[in-house]
């Protein structure tokens, strides 16, 4: 959805809304993949005591890299938000999990040499599941709606991995007020 702004009496600007969207499997599945259960049955383990889940495999681990895993610790964002710029990681993808159920919002483009506005989307991850950006993916820093800790699994290597490029047409992030995690009734 676009629509024009005034900005300093000037020629009307597009801005493009991005409306959060639930995150699902098959709508994530371009960008990488969505670290949850589902309905997967998985395999009895530890004495039948638990299941195992199998998930893809991250790839973090390009150009001589090693797998990082840290705890990023978020202030939460309020909706709605500009985009300003975007990232991507080329030699290793990365992996975002909420610790105790944070609410995060999730920006992602395909592209090449930067990212394509066509393929934008904006997915809620409602704090039970967490995302793989696949390698190459262009994608908004962490965007927590609610203060929370994050585990992140990415690459470390010898070579910086963060391309970062400023977002060219404006773009606003929002959601109906039921996705608006912190938000007043």
């Amino acid at each position: 959805m676009a629509r024009h702004q005034l900005l300093n009496g000037g020629a009307p600007i597009a801005v493009r809304t991005l409306a959060l969207q639930p995150l699902a499997h098959e709508a994530f599945a371009p960008y990488g993949f969505v670290v949850a259960a589902g309905d997967c049955a998985g395999r009895p383990i530890n004495d039948g005591t638990s299941q195992r889940i199998d998930l893809p495999d991250p790839d973090v681990a390009g150009d001589d890299g090693r797998p990082a895993l840290a705890v990023f610790r978020a202030s939460a964002a309020r909706l709605p938000f500009a985009v300003r710029a975007l990232e991507r990681h080329r030699l290793g993808g990365q992996t975002f999990v909420p610790l105790g159920g944070s609410p995060f919002a999730v920006v992602v483009a395909l592209g090449d040499a930067e990212p394509d506005p066509a393929s934008m989307r904006a997915f809620l991850v409602d704090g039970r599941s967490g995302v793989h950006f696949a390698r190459g993916v262009w994608h908004h820093p962490l965007l927590a709606l609610a203060d929370g800790d994050f585990v992140v699994l990415e690459r470390r290597g010898a070579a910086i991995d963060c391309e970062v490029v400023a977002v060219a047409q404006t773009v606003v992030v929002d959601a109906p007020p039921a996705f608006r995690p912190g938000d007043d009734p």
